[in-house]
């Protein structure tokens, strides 16, 4: 049974933090809160008063019912039941039964307060061939989910396209490595958008292209497992984002009025390493070309010359119509942001920037790759809103690893967590404070889930979850995040 939470669950995780943090400034805080009065409260500390809080999940992570209701098989399915492809040996046939207790989900979502959530749809419960003929069972899942969603206030945000392609495109076309794939997404994009434009007012188009390009296609470390050349390699890149220009197409044609639409990528974040002018601008003109083949093409239209002399033979092929599709104008950017990717100095060089290497003395989260540097959420959107005038901005993922065992009283007092949340957060403000056009932020993970190749042994969620059972339980930081949400400020 799904574990019941109410007001009293996170009167007692408040505690906690109350137990943990009686210092002198936070007793003079608790003086002014009884007087009527919120520490910090001034408008310069607070998001903006239209500001949208949410948390995030994806469809294979979280859903599980692999084989109902007619879904067809994704490359992630084949890809998890190969052995030595995930850590700790698990699949996401299961995962959080989302799709059973989707309801009990959405209230874990009401009860910290959130009013948006972003959630992907599975392609092949839609298409289990990828194409052809629909799955109409495959679409009412999510019919009840934004339903149930709104019933409760809160705003659905729709992702396409999140890794889990249909294993059928990827045994008839390999997948992205041809234009069908591309056409097979704008067709699928289509019928979603027809049917659910209605109530979903925001759609992202593709997840993260960088990571399922680099890791599925190059490094074999993700679906589908395959190592191609660098040509190889661009070419998928292309047709990634030419799917990304054909669904916005197809969105605007078969979405109801007001349906906005945009990517969601976890661009390479270029930071000053010393904010001075002159490094500020290199990391701005690091930014433009390190993103060159993807968001960079998207918002300009033409790939960059630095990109094409770099690939020489290996640059993809490609015609101006396909430039025109892929650029084809959005509404907002989504922004997945967990670490720095680059630190930048000024440089005489031809590209005016040089990259510094990261310290082996860096510090990072549970997960190695996730090092800790908050800033990263200030100058990635920064950088995106200078230097093509984006004017929304969506934090799509943000969120950290943590060990996140229970302790001796079934707790999980994730501090580490709150500490990375709450710099990260900070840096949020400082953005928004500067007129730097973020429009609302989704916590990554609403809940512990499938990890990808990690399996279930690495935690993002606010809520624990014990897979065997399906017991959701608050951590700490769910606590730290609901009030946060509340006072609309980091607290």
């Amino acid at each position: 049974m799904l574990n019941r939470f109410s007001r009293r669950h996170f009167a007692k995780l408040a505690g906690w933090s109350a137990a943990l943090g009686l210092t002198r400034s936070s007793i003079k805080s608790a003086r002014a809160e009884r007087a009527g009065a919120l520490p910090h409260a001034g408008g310069e500390s607070r998001f903006p008063n239209d500001f949208l809080w949410g948390t995030a999940t994806s469809a294979y992570q979280v859903e599980g019912a692999v084989n109902e209701d007619g879904r067809g098989p994704s490359i992630w399915d084949r890809f998890a039941h190969t052995p030595g492809k995930i850590a700790d040996h698990s699949n996401a046939d299961v995962a959080n039964d989302h799709y059973h207790r989707y309801k009990q989900d959405v209230q874990l979502m009401k009860a910290i307060g959130a009013k948006a959530y972003r959630f992907s749809i599975a392609w092949p419960r839609v298409f289990p061939e990828g194409s052809g003929a629909p799955n109409p069972r495959g679409l009412d899942f999510y019919n009840r989910l934004v339903d149930e969603l709104l019933a409760s206030d809160i705003a659905p945000f729709a992702t396409l396209y999140h890794w889990d392609l249909p294993q059928a495109l990827q045994d008839r076309f390999g997948g992205w490595q041809s234009r069908e794939t591309s056409k097979a997404f704008a067709d699928y994009a289509a019928y979603v958008a027809e049917r659910l434009s209605d109530r979903v007012k925001h759609i992202f188009t593709i997840n993260e292209c960088s990571r399922l390009v680099h890791f599925g296609y190059g490094l074999g470390v993700d679906a589908p497992g395959l190592k191609l050349s660098a040509r190889e390699l661009n070419q998928v890149r292309h047709h990634v984002a030419l799917g990304h220009g054909l669904a916005v197409q197809a969105i605007r044609a078969h979405g109801k009025a007001g349906t906005k639409v945009g990517p969601a990528e976890n661009i390479l974040t270029c930071i000053p390493a010393v904010a001075t002018p002159d490094n500020v601008r290199a990391a701005e003109a690091a930014t433009r070309e390190l993103n060159a083949s993807y968001i960079t093409v998207i918002l300009e239209g033409q790939y960059t010359q630095r990109f094409l002399a770099e690939a020489g033979g290996a640059a993809p092929t490609y015609t101006t119509e396909d430039l025109r599709v892929i650029s084809s104008p959005i509404d907002f950017i989504g922004l997945n942001i967990y670490k720095p990717d680059q630190y930048v100095v000024a440089s005489e060089g031809q590209d005016g920037f040089s990259l510094v290497p990261f310290p082996a003395s860096f510090p990072h989260m549970y997960s190695s790759w996730l090092r800790i540097g908050p800033e990263a959420m200030y100058w990635s959107p920064r950088h995106v809103a200078k230097l093509w005038g984006v004017r929304s901005i969506y934090i799509t993922e943000n969120g950290a690893s943590a060990v996140d065992e229970p302790d001796a009283n079934g707790n999980v007092v994730d501090i580490d967590r709150i500490m990375y949340l709450r710099g990260y957060l900070s840096e949020m403000q400082r953005a928004t404070a500067e007129g730097i056009p973020v429009s609302g932020y989704f916590l990554w993970s609403l809940m512990d889930n499938f990890e990808w190749i990690d399996g279930f042994q690495t935690r993002f969620g606010l809520y624990r979850v014990d897979f065997a059972t399906q017991r959701r339980t608050p951590k700490l930081s769910a606590s730290f995040f609901r009030e946060t949400i509340r006072q609309n400020r980091v607290v």
